[in-house]
C-alpha cells in the first residue's frame, strides 16, 4: 500500500528532532553561561530557561540537576577559551600581540563564566574537567612563554595570574546587566591589565606566580 503524498515516516522525522534537542541543548548551556556571569551559579533555573526560550522541563530533560549544567557551562567555556589560546598561538607573529588578543577576545567570551570552577561541591577533578583544563593549562602556558622568551611579558607571573584578572574583569557586579557601556569599560582595563604584564616590570608582586594547580586547592 503506497503512502499518502506529504506523509512522513517517523525515522525521517527522527534526525529533525535529535537536531531540534541538540539545538535546545546549546541555547540552555549558552543561557546558563550568561546568567552565571552576572548572577552565580546559584541563578534559578527558571531565568535560564527564560532566557533559552525553552520550558523548565526543557531544561530538566537535558541535565539532571544543577552541577550537570553547571559542568557542561564550564567545559564549553575551556574548550572555547583554549581554542582562542591555540588560534592566538598559530596565526600572530609578535608574541605579546597575540597574548593581548587572546586576553581581549577571551574577555567577548564572558571568561568570568569559569567561577563555577571554584564552587563549593564542584567536582573540579573529573576527569572530563581535568583534560580541558590541561588543554587550556598548556595552550595558555605556550602562548605566555613565547612572549616571555620575546622579552615582552615580565618573568613572575603566571596562567592563574592571566585567568583570575580575566575572571574579575570579565564578571559586572551582581543585579547589574551586561551591557554595551559595560564591555567598552572592560576592554579599557583589560588594557591597563595588559600595561602591567609588560617586561620591563615596574612593581614587586607579592608570593608567587598563580597557576591552575593552586587555584583548584584553593577552590576545594
Amino acid at each position: 500500500m503506497g503512502m499518502r503524498k506529504g506523509a512522513t515516516l517517523p525515522e525521517q522525522r527522527q534526525p529533525r528532532m535529535r537536531a531540534d534537542a541538540s539545538r535546545n541543548r546549546e541555547r540552555i548551556i549558552d543561557a546558563a553561561r550568561e546568567a552565571f556571569v552576572e548572577w552565580g551559579p546559584e541563578v534559578p533555573l527558571d531565568e535560564i530557561a527564560r532566557r533559552a526560550g525553552v520550558g523548565n522541563a526543557t531544561v530538566y530533560r537535558h541535565f539532571a540537576d544543577r552541577r550537570e549544567l553547571i559542568l557542561q557551562v564550564t567545559l564549553k567555556s575551556m574548550r572555547r577559551i583554549a581554542e582562542l589560546a591555540e588560534a592566538a598561538l598559530a596565526e600572530d607573529a609578535d608574541a605579546f600581540e597575540a597574548l593581548r588578543g587572546f586576553v581581549h577576545r577571551g574577555a567577548d567570551e564572558r571568561i568570568g563564566s569559569l567561577c563555577p570552577l571554584l564552587a563549593d561541591g564542584f567536582d573540579v577533578a573529573a576527569a572530563e574537567v581535568a583534560a580541558m583544563r590541561e588543554r587550556l593549562d598548556t595552550a595558555l602556558e605556550n602562548l605566555m612563554a613565547r612572549a616571555r622568551a620575546e622579552g615582552t611579558l615580565r618573568a613572575d607571573v603566571g596562567v592563574g595570574d592571566l585567568m583570575v584578572a580575566l575572571a574579575q574583569l570579565t564578571r559586572p557586579l551582581p543585579g547589574l546587566e551586561c551591557s554595551v557601556g559595560f564591555d567598552t569599560y572592560t576592554h579599557r582595563h583589560l588594557e591597563l591589565f595588559l600595561d602591567g604584564l609588560m617586561n620591563p616590570a615596574r612593581s614587586t608582586l607579592s608570593g608567587s606566580a598563580a597557576t591552575f594547580e593552586a587555584l583548584r586547592q584553593k577552590g576545594t
